[in-house]
């Protein structure tokens, strides 16, 4: 059985590994609320998979540690206008179809939370697994409760591209690096591999009682 995170001493921790050494309280705030939804969940389960969501919402949040929209824009429409220059100068050329744009309901689907949701029916399949109607309240994923389901349910699944934490950290393998095809592919992937085990070391150094 794990032992309890010491949450203190692992805020102490990674404080000074990853975040500059100090901590806001809205960091402290989105670390918990990771941390509660997993001590609620999944207490014992790999806590390399906790390491690596922690990474996932570290990268994808910019540091910041709260639900955040692409872009890191403060509305849905300055997004869409980040977005619409960066397409038009070819600086998302993997972009086929500009999925931030208002469909016929005037819905835009462009990322949010604390890992970039995007596209209507990945809010769909979220509705289902929130217990939310992210169709109809898109913005909901900015709210840190849903936002924390998400990012962990949609890890443990496969939600976003059918890879899942249990494909790249088992008992046989410990893949850190291709572990970011859970989210995106391989991007920045060597970086969050870093992030992750940066985490781990933080939580394991807690659980060994090596706080420093």
């Amino acid at each position: 059985m794990n032992v309890p995170l010491d949450r203190q001493s692992f805020f102490d921790t990674v404080q000074h590994s990853l975040f500059k050494g100090s901590l806001t309280p809205a960091q402290i705030e989105g670390m918990n609320a990771i941390l509660d939804y997993w001590n609620a969940n999944l207490a014992t389960a790999d806590r390399r998979w906790l390491a690596y969501i922690l990474a996932t919402a570290f990268h994808e949040t910019a540091y910041t540690m709260q639900p955040v929209r692409e872009t890191l824009a403060t509305s849905d429409s300055r997004a869409v206008e980040i977005l619409e220059t960066a397409f038009a100068s070819g600086r998302l050329s993997w972009v086929k179809s500009p999925y931030w744009r208002a469909d016929e309901d005037g819905k835009c689907w462009l990322g949010r939370g604390l890992v970039q949701l995007t596209h209507k029916r990945n809010y769909e399949a979220m509705s289902e697994v929130t217990g939310i109607d992210l169709v109809a309240h898109p913005d909901r994923a900015m709210e840190m409760a849903p936002a924390v389901t998400i990012l962990i349910e949609g890890m443990l699944r496969g939600s976003f591209n059918s890879h899942r934490l249990c494909d790249h950290l088992n008992e046989e393998r410990e893949d850190w690096v291709n572990a970011r095809r859970i989210v995106n592919g391989t991007d920045r992937a060597e970086k969050l591999a870093d992030y992750a085990q940066t985490f781990l070391a933080a939580i394991s150094m807690e659980q060994c009682g090596l706080s420093t």
